[in-house]
């Protein structure tokens, strides 16, 4: 496998970074994950509009333009003899002095990881309500950055099962969002989605759906609710940039339609028309 680290191709055995890389010593750094479609990257003007706004709160200047970032991406997946991809690109600070730093971070390591991926299928997982609770940003909202304890220690909680996806809670009880995805439910043909003030990640797949939504006449609400409100939902779906839309076929053993659910059956087929009418163009979103 081979990875692109500052422009530089390299067999990923040889890659390296330097020691003192303020994303390893203190974890300033954020990453985008998405995937492409014959080569081409879904909402990925999307994507990068989120990293620079992430970069900019951490003081990181990344002077690579958007286009540019697309030409790495897709000289990566060339150099892996890859099409249908798994991208991660990941910005950390770069090297500094041992101890915190408050000026600007003006060299940051730039790093493009793929992995291999078929096409896309449909899938349905399980959801189960975690133990432990969503920690809160960082900062005043949360950024797709380095800091994943949480989200590793609520991985160990449900287990490896590709299949079931856990569902945080704040330390106030209201429900946040899956390890890995924004989390979505159906009443009374509303869709509701928890509130960015519960300290969610505002996704990129989520932001996506939720102006689906509104093409679609569906109303969105956003805000406060308990678990509860989960059980009684018609329709629960998950949602992230390599999985698509997920439905879920249970809640915490609370049975749900899943693949069958009206709605989300609705939303997953903008998704798939909106992500054909990516290969008809040649534009970055």
């Amino acid at each position: 496998m081979f990875i692109n680290v500052n422009g530089e191709i390299t067999r990923e055995e040889d890659a390296v970074i330097s020691a003192y890389d303020h994303g390893f010593l203190y974890g300033l750094g954020v990453f985008e994950t998405f995937r492409t479609y014959d080569g081409h990257p879904f909402l990925f003007n999307d994507h990068i509009q989120r990293l620079r706004a992430s970069l900019e709160e951490l003081h990181i200047h990344l002077s690579i333009g958007t286009r540019d970032l697309l030409h790495e991406v897709k000289r990566t997946l060339a150099a892996n003899d890859m099409v249908d991809g798994y991208i991660r690109l990941n910005v950390s600070a770069g090297a500094g002095n041992i101890g915190l730093q408050t000026k600007p971070y003006e060299e940051p390591t730039l790093i493009i990881y793929v992995k291999s991926l078929g096409a896309p299928v449909r899938n349905e997982k399980d959801g189960k309500v975690l133990s432990l609770r969503r920690n809160t940003p960082e900062g005043q909202y949360r950024l797709k950055s380095h800091h994943y304890l949480n989200n590793i220690l609520a991985k160990r909680e449900i287990g490896n099962d590709p299949k079931v996806e856990g569902i945080f809670l704040t330390e106030e009880g209201y429900v946040a969002e899956g390890i890995v995805s924004n989390l979505f439910w159906v009443s009374q043909n509303t869709l509701f989605t928890p509130s960015l003030s519960t300290g969610i990640l505002n996704g990129i797949t989520r932001q996506y759906v939720m102006k689906s939504a509104e093409k679609l006449q569906l109303p969105v609400k956003e805000g406060l609710y308990n678990r509860q409100t989960l059980f009684n939902a018609d329709e629960v779906f998950v949602t992230n940039s390599i999985q698509e839309i997920v439905p879920l076929r249970s809640v915490d053993r609370v049975s749900m339609p899943g693949s069958n659910g009206t709605v989300t059956s609705k939303l997953i087929l903008q998704y798939e028309q909106d992500r054909t009418s990516l290969l008809s163009s040649n534009d970055l979103t």
